[in-house]
């Protein structure tokens, strides 16, 4: 029995937390839903006013008739008293008193009615504030609600970007090794196919200044400031100058 008893109340548990997340989920809607619901209170108690005002203004104008009546009786019964007509005078003054009864009776009444009606149109003045007031409220949570959503897309994207972001920089990065690797490979080829040729040694001997058709400025600068020296043939045409002069 125990277990069928903790059975049940995780089903009620259940149902009550799916029963919380449907009203959660569906709040906005609900409330909007009771806003509806108070208006339509709001209207009959509107309409139960006016009904309350009607019938206090039509028993007000049935005390005014009553008490008209008592006026003018009572100068007729004085004027039936005057003639000594005293059955006559008598008659009109019972009706007199019936008619203050019906004054005395219903009177009460109308203040009554006036007392419920101020009560009434008070409590229907302040519910028209809160409902007012509550559906401003409403706009702002709707409003915000609104507000969260973007937010929370704009979040949710920004996230989404930042990875694909951060996944290119990635991908970035691995082009950027592979460039490099290849680099490599291709200058470590080239050493290769100068070692084998022998242009590495060749290129060393240049930049050491040996070999042929190497000279630095200050080879070209002594082989300027040198004396010259006379080649052969102008030797022999300067010796057969100076016989001459002898002889």
């Amino acid at each position: 029995m125990a277990i069928w008893s903790k059975l049940f109340t995780l089903g009620r548990a259940g149902a009550h937390e799916a029963g919380a997340a449907v009203v959660d989920a569906n709040a906005l809607r609900i409330l909007d839903q009771e806003i509806r619901d108070a208006d339509k209170a709001q209207g009959k108690a509107r309409d139960d006013l006016a009904g309350l005002v009607a019938r206090r203004r039509i028993l007000e104008t049935e005390v005014e008739s009553f008490r008209a009546q008592a006026a003018k009786y009572e100068a007729s019964a004085r004027i039936a008293v005057e003639k000594g007509n005293m059955d006559l005078a008598r008659q009109v003054a019972q009706r007199i008193a019936d008619l203050e009864q019906d004054i005395a009776l219903k009177s009460p009444q109308v203040e009554d009615m006036r007392a419920a009606e101020e009560q009434i149109h008070t409590a229907v003045a302040q519910t028209d504030r809160k409902i007012e007031q509550l559906r401003r409220e409403v706009e702002v949570v709707k409003v915000n609600e609104s507000v969260q959503k973007a937010q929370a897309s704009v979040a949710s994207g920004s996230m989404g970007a930042g990875n694909k972001l951060g996944s290119a920089a990635d991908s970035l990065a691995r082009i950027r090794e592979r460039q490099a690797i290849r680099g490599e490979r291709i200058k470590a080829a080239g050493e290769l196919e100068d070692r084998r040729t022998g242009a590495d040694l060749d290129e060393k001997l240049r930049l050491a200044g040996i070999g042929p058709g190497q000279s630095s400025a200050d080879d070209v600068l002594a082989r300027l400031t040198a004396p010259k020296t006379p080649e052969l043939g102008q030797t022999l045409q300067i010796g057969q100058r100076d016989d001459s002069k002898d002889s």
